[in-house]
């Protein structure tokens, strides 16, 4: 078994739903397969601008919701046979009549609670994925579209939603077994559930996030992450044009590249499948055909001493110096709060105290080796002589 998750610019439109679906279709031939998909490219962001439009009540949110049930629309018309739109619509529109209910009531109250954004961010996945099940059915694949906020449940922890993994996995363990003979799972990223039911979602990366989990939870052999780019490269090609892409990387090394700047990834999110050792296939939607890059646990050694540079944008470093703070207590500590925007936050902070003195040094015991050489020269007085390797 195998999941294939799909990013926003990977099903952007009609054109490259298509090319989604033909390479689901050969994934299909190889194994049972799950796919999730994120929401089409700006629409998540689309709606949570929606609800903060109708939380600060303007109605301009409404054009957007507008916009964006023509665009569906536009998919839907191109992407599907005509015997097989009705159905379509329908679903689409009770997606997009539930989310104007919704920016009704944070417009009338004022007021955008965490549980109405939950709510409203989520429809894009419900859409784009109902409208790639229905694309691929007509292919003659059986096909099971799953709602993940049946399957993934999150708890609330010190004030955030965090995914309880044993019940979600037992979730899915129960869906592979009463769909014994479906080759095609397909599954919204980015959403979840809390134990009332209520729509939850988790956090960036989400989409990535919830391939993961039912990687590990339906234990498949391998993750594949299509995206618009030909895998994992030695740097950001925009900035350098020479840049390769890097076949073969280890979990910790690709982590450490997506830390620092590399977009591929989000390392949170593919922590389960890392635990597991499930490797992870980066691939490119707009060349399938490309080897990409494969994350594992051992990759083979590479002849290249190098495995790629990262870098981040906008830091900017503060140094502070003075004999003002030698010996402070909590200087640190009334700092940091100085230091820190409402807009930024911290990414490292290195703290190194020196202090010279213009007395004379006494001497003190030092870790000279106890097997010292010494020389008389005359009128003067007794020398230590370290060793070499000690000077």
């Amino acid at each position: 078994m195998q999941v294939l998750k799909f990013g926003g610019t990977s099903v952007a439109n009609a054109e490259n739903m298509s090319r989604v679906a033909d390479i689901v279709t050969k994934a299909v031939d190889r194994d049972r397969t799950i796919l999730v998909c994120s929401a089409i490219s700006g629409f998540t962001d689309a709606l949570i601008r929606t609800g903060r439009l109708a939380a600060a009540r303007d109605e301009a949110y409404k054009s957007i919701i507008d916009e964006y049930q023509e665009k569906h629309y536009r998919i839907i018309h191109s992407l599907i046979q005509a015997d097989k739109q009705r159905g379509t619509l329908e679903a689409c529109d009770a997606v997009f009549e539930s989310l104007r209910g919704i920016a009704r009531g944070v417009c009338l109250l004022g007021e955008l609670s965490e549980a109405s954004l939950d709510a409203i961010q989520g429809c894009g996945e419900l859409l784009s994925t109902r409208i790639m099940a229905v694309r691929l059915a007509s292919e003659g694949i059986p096909v099971k579209w799953v709602d993940s906020r049946e399957i993934i449940r999150t708890v609330r922890k010190d004030g955030v939603n965090v995914v309880d993994t044993a019940v979600s996995y037992a979730n899915m363990a129960a869906m592979l077994e009463r769909n014994p003979v479906t080759s095609l799972f397909v599954l919204p990223g980015f959403i979840a559930s809390d134990s009332q039911g209520r729509t939850t979602t988790l956090g960036r990366g989400g989409s990535d996030y919830s391939a993961s989990l039912l990687a590990v939870g339906c234990g498949v052999r391998r993750l594949e992450i299509w995206t618009d780019v030909p895998g994992m490269m030695t740097a950001n090609p925009k900035t350098v044009p020479t840049a390769r892409t890097i076949s073969n990387i280890s979990y910790r090394a690709a982590l450490e590249l997506s830390h620092f700047g590399a977009k591929v990834i989000y390392p949170p999110t593919i922590q389960p499948v890392v635990s597991e050792g499930i490797p992870i296939y980066v691939k490119d939607t707009f060349d399938p055909d490309a080897p990409g890059t494969l994350i594992e646990k051992n990759p083979p050694r590479s002849k290249e001493r190098l495995g790629g540079i990262s870098n981040s944008d906008n830091i900017a470093l503060i140094s502070l110096e003075g004999s003002g703070m030698v010996g402070v207590p909590g200087f640190s500590a009334q700092v940091s709060p100085a230091s820190r925007p409402a807009s930024s936050r911290p990414s490292a902070a290195a703290v190194s105290t020196s202090y010279s003195s213009p007395r004379p040094l006494r001497s003190t015991p030092c870790a000279w080796p106890s097997r010292r050489r010494t020389r008389r020269r005359p009128g003067r007085r007794r020398t230590a002589v370290l060793p070499t390797r000690y000077r």
